[in-house]
């Protein structure tokens, strides 16, 4: 199989500097495609105006004349026959191509025109003339020591000498269903277009094939994982659970419903459950989750909740101890502040099997924990905690059921690529009862409205979350701080209220404290950076506000927005910022987490929506899963199609998919 090196013009020197920019193999040189394209429309003379920016092209007449002023100033004078008369062309710095501007060479200029002088003064010289009227010209990312006429000549060379061996990963009856070019024409075009029509015709064209490769690879992992993965052989008495679902002393919702049916499903199914359930704020997960956990009890197993904070375990423990009401089911609480004899209690319970479910944080991954039976891991807030201690919960048991929870709705175009070997339950309807937050948008300048707001709330015996993105202020920032805002806070309402601050460099402890005193009514104004996003419940705490709300993400926003509201009085969300009016009156008008992320998504792209990295492959050349969705979708649809038809013509492309796969998994 030829290599890089083959490709004729790429020496050793050339080869190093390609590897340096990730270019490795034929393959890497002819998909190394062009960032942009300069659009360059041959201009006529006679039509052009007095300092026009203009594009011509010609023959060299006169020989270059060279003048040096000083140190790093040269200028070169020649002039240039065109279609439309002889003009002057003068260029700055560039004496290295004087040797390649001899009498009648063809050349392309770009620059403005002085009419009076009948002068070019060029910013770039091309060196050909233009074929047609309009020329195309791919710009890509090079090196220091790579020009961008290099990496034209090397690509367009690779492609004369190997175009044949360059592989097609799209089945035929693709190509013919939507009429696509073969692969190598489509890159020749894509690296020498014509016309911005074939252009945008290959781009789509290539797109998809990255995307169909993609998703295919997302479909066949999830099938491989399905048979390796075989599950654990269970039976659940649905009677029984019935009637505990019977008892509750809420209506579920029909998204409650049909998730909680997807989960039993998977746990009576042959494979392994691998879901995400994902639930805007106050939705109701953790219900189903509980619920999930009551089938897996009643099928002997045992069931572990991993929660990111100790007390969001803590929390998540009180109401499942709640829920379990009633019944002789036992449960435990395992965090780092359990105490030693306790957790020596704990550790045997879950040995012996005598401990049927138990809440906690990364405690429950610790080496001296051992599991009689471990048949469900549930991992809530999951791109909280890495990968590796998600992995090491897993395998505390033979082959448990994975259920993970987020309360930040992931835009399903996310989901499709990260979470694309998972299955997803989505809960969007609110419970019943649960009110809408009135969300406002406030200017610095209005900050006496905000605090008479917040006064109002605070004599009807609520509390109130003030946030700060900030906790101590740095030079190059004048963005309210955590404690700044104590002052503020203090100043305008004396003694009258206790104010207390939370950030995320406090210890544990001291932090758990004070939101343990916020819990209970001891603490009436609580300032704090984004720690509270994911936390505990404080029905009494019916406002939220946030100062530089521009600093934050919609989903971010959604996430600080759902810690109130979440009794039975009204609350209110205050946003206040000087910028960003358009975007932030988004979170004033929507309410839907599932439609904010969407937005979230469209305006800041796959990156940080989370607050945290999340892994999975996705560097693409050319799609890009924001803009090109339609295609994403589509290619989807296909792939998984192409995979599970048996009889698909050109089972030979399937088998170079599944090797690229097997190969870049290994």
């Amino acid at each position: 199989m030829a290599e890089l090196k083959d490709v004729r013009g790429v020496g050793p020197k050339s080869l190093s500097l390609l590897n340096k920019i990730g270019i490795y193999t034929i393959d890497d040189l002819v998909t190394h495609y062009p960032f942009r394209y300069d659009v360059l429309e041959r201009c006529d003379l006679a039509k052009a105006n007095d300092g026009d920016k203009i594009t011509i092209d010609g023959k060299i007449e006169s020989i270059p004349i060279l003048m040096r002023f000083k140190a790093g100033l040269n200028k070169m004078n020649f002039r240039l026959v065109t279609q439309s008369g002889v003009v002057g062309v003068s260029i700055f710095n560039r004496a290295f191509l004087k040797s390649q501007l001899s009498v009648g060479t063809g050349i392309t200029v770009i620059g403005k025109i002085d009419k009076t002088k009948n002068v070019i003064t060029a910013s770039d010289i091309k060196m050909d003339v233009l074929t047609n009227k309009v020329k195309i010209v791919p710009v890509y990312h090079c090196t220091s020591g790579l020009t961008n006429k290099n990496m034209s000549t090397y690509i367009n060379m690779a492609l004369l000498e190997f175009g044949k061996d360059v592989i097609d990963y799209i089945p035929e009856e693709y190509i013919n269903k939507y009429n696509f070019l073969n692969k190598k024409t489509s890159l020749n075009i894509i690296h020498n277009p014509s016309t911005s029509e074939k252009l945008k015709e290959v781009t789509i064209r290539l797109k998809y094939e990255e995307l169909f490769q993609f998703m295919f690879k997302i479909n066949y992992l999830k099938q491989q994982n399905k048979k390796k993965n075989t599950g654990l052989i269970r039976t659940i008495d649905k009677d029984k659970l019935n009637k505990f679902i019977e008892k509750i002393p809420f209506k579920l919702t029909g998204d409650q419903e049909k998730a909680i049916d997807e989960i039993i499903n998977d746990l009576e199914g042959t494979g392994r459950m691998n879901r995400l359930l994902q639930g805007d704020v106050g939705s109701g997960k953790t219900v189903v989750a509980f619920i999930g956990m009551v089938a897996n009890h009643l099928s002997g197993y045992q069931s572990a909740l991993m929660a990111p904070t100790e007390i969001l375990a803590t929390q998540h423990y009180n109401n499942l101890k709640e829920f379990l009401k009633g019944t002789k089911i036992n449960i435990a609480l395992l965090t780092g502040s359990t105490l030693k004899k306790d957790k020596v209690e704990i550790y045997k319970g879950l040995k012996d099997g005598s401990i049927s479910m138990v809440v906690g944080t990364h405690a429950l991954i610790q080496d001296e924990v051992e599991y009689n039976n471990l048949g469900l891991v549930i991992t809530d807030e999951q791109h909280r905690f890495g990968v590796h201690q998600r992995a090491n919960l897993q395998n505390k048991g033979v082959k448990p059921d994975v259920l993970y929870m987020s309360a930040t709705p992931i835009p399903r175009t996310y989901a499709l690529t990260i979470f694309g070997d998972m299955d997803v339950s989505n809960i969007k309807e609110r419970p019943k009862g649960r009110q809408k937050i009135d969300t406002y948008l406030k200017k610095n300048s209005e900050i006496k409205d905000v605090l008479e707001m917040m006064y109002s709330d605070l004599k009807k015996g609520h509390q109130i979350y003030v946030i700060a993105p900030l906790i101590e202020e740095s030079e190059n920032s004048d963005l309210t701080t955590v404690n700044e805002l104590k002052e503020q806070m203090k100043l305008a309402f004396k003694d009258l209220y206790k104010i207390d601050i939370v950030h995320g460099k406090m210890a544990s402890g001291a932090k758990d404290l004070i939101m343990e005193q916020f819990k209970n009514n001891e603490v009436q104004i609580l300032i704090s950076t984004t720690v509270v996003e994911v936390g505990v419940d404080v029905p009494n705490a019916t406002t939220m506000v946030i100062f530089d709300a521009d600093r934050f993400g919609l989903s971010t926003l959604h996430q600080l927005r759902g810690r109130v509201g979440r009794g039975t009085s009204k609350s209110q969300c205050i946003l206040i910022s000087d910028s960003d009016a358009e975007r932030l009156n988004i979170m004033v008008k929507e309410d839907d987490g599932f439609i904010i992320s969407e937005e979230d998504f469209k305006l800041r792209g796959h990156g940080d929506l989370f607050g945290t990295k999340q892994s999975g492959d996705m560097s693409f050349k050319i799609a890009n899963i924001k803009n090109d969705y339609k295609i994403l979708l589509q290619a989807r649809k296909d792939s998984k199609e192409y995979l599970l038809n048996k009889d698909t013509n050109g089972d030979k492309i399937k088998e170079m998919l599944i090797n690229s796969i097997e190969t870049q998994e290994s």
